[in-house]
């Protein structure tokens, strides 16, 4: 924990479960707090890496961030963490998402994402509970399901990933913490944390303290070399989120005004190398590089947003390396 704040790993289904395995037995031996699973649609599944990984570590928490009730329904969501945290022996955190969107339409099930994502919160905290669940929701149903052993935590806590004013407010209404992707500055998380906090309060529910980011990240001994290079990473991720409306309203959240974050996207397309597309405040609002003691002024930054947990890809030629430097800085002491 750095000042408040628990900094973790994030690992995709673009790594196969042997390297997933040693990243994460990396973070746990580099004083990181928690290793998450990120799974979209047609990638690998991430069930296989997270259970390995609950059996090749011992301290870590390891979280799923996040699974959508599209590829698995409401109860097998259910059926599989209940069992992951048995494995785990109590230190599985669970996200829950309405997925990609352009992933999902390619199942043709109908999208009703909010709709979505309130069946499978009753369905899931109900079964999580030993209770026998009878939901006939707009999207998702079920009758009289019920798991058939008694889960490790009942109570376990269930996050959502929410980015537009309507997904947060039903955050706020139904989950215990918030889960924001990449390409969201701390000024955005600062006002979908409120947005959450004050949706709780008007429902009459606990204000959820749980704030969990996703950030790329390089960290080295040469903070302008990692600093560089990240910028290949944020040109990528720009081209990828900039058609997103949600993603769009989050990104202006930064210093960057709208025409200019249009003109890099532009830019990135007809080809610009991303060190001449992206200036600096890119990597000021979306990533986190430099050195360990630079990435820890960042880090500082998303806790004062009001993250609790952020969460890393280490996004260099060596993450085992950069882990190990900024894992030197978080040592306690």
């Amino acid at each position: 924990m750095s000042n408040n704040i628990n900094v973790g790993l994030r690992l995709h289904g673009g790594l196969d479960p042997h390297r997933c395995i040693a990243l994460a037995k990396a973070a746990e031996a580099n004083n990181l707090a928690s290793v998450w699973f990120a799974e979209n649609p047609f990638e690998r599944g991430m069930l296989p890496a997270a259970a390995a990984c609950a059996i090749a570590t011992q301290r870590i928490r390891i979280g799923i961030g996040v699974w959508n009730p599209y590829t698995r329904h409401p109860s097998l969501i259910a059926m599989e963490v209940a069992a992951l945290d048995e494995l785990a022996r109590g230190r599985i955190s669970l996200g829950i998402g309405s997925g990609l969107t352009s992933a999902i339409r390619k199942l043709e099930l109908g999208h009703k994402p909010l709709a979505a994502l309130a069946d499978t919160f009753h369905i899931v905290r109900g079964m999580l509970r030993g209770e026998e669940v009878s939901h006939a929701g707009a999207v998702f149903q079920a009758c009289g399901v019920k798991l058939g052993y008694r889960p490790l935590r009942p109570d376990m806590p269930i996050l959502m990933a929410a980015r537009g004013d309507k997904a947060l407010a039903l955050c706020g209404r139904i989950a215990d913490g918030l889960l924001v992707s990449n390409m969201c500055p701390p000024g955005f998380t600062a006002r979908a944390r409120d947005i959450v906090r004050r949706v709780a309060g008007e429902s009459g529910r606990p204000l959820p303290a749980t704030v969990v980011q996703y950030v790329p990240c390089i960290a080295s001994p040469d903070g302008a070399q990692a600093r560089a290079a990240i910028k290949r990473t944020l040109a990528a991720m720009l081209r990828q989120f900039w058609p997103i409306a949600s993603a769009q309203s989050a990104m202006r959240h930064s210093a960057i005004p709208d025409a200019e974050l249009k003109a890099a996207v532009d830019r990135i397309g007809g080809g610009a190398p991303p060190e001449s597309a992206l200036d600096d405040r890119f990597i000021d609002a979306f990533a986190i590089a430099g050195t360990a003691d630079e990435c820890l002024g960042r880090i500082h930054a998303y806790a004062r947003a009001g993250v609790t947990e952020l969460v890393l890809t280490f996004a260099g030629d060596d993450p085992f390396a950069d882990i190990a430097c900024l894992g030197r800085a978080l040592r306690p002491g």
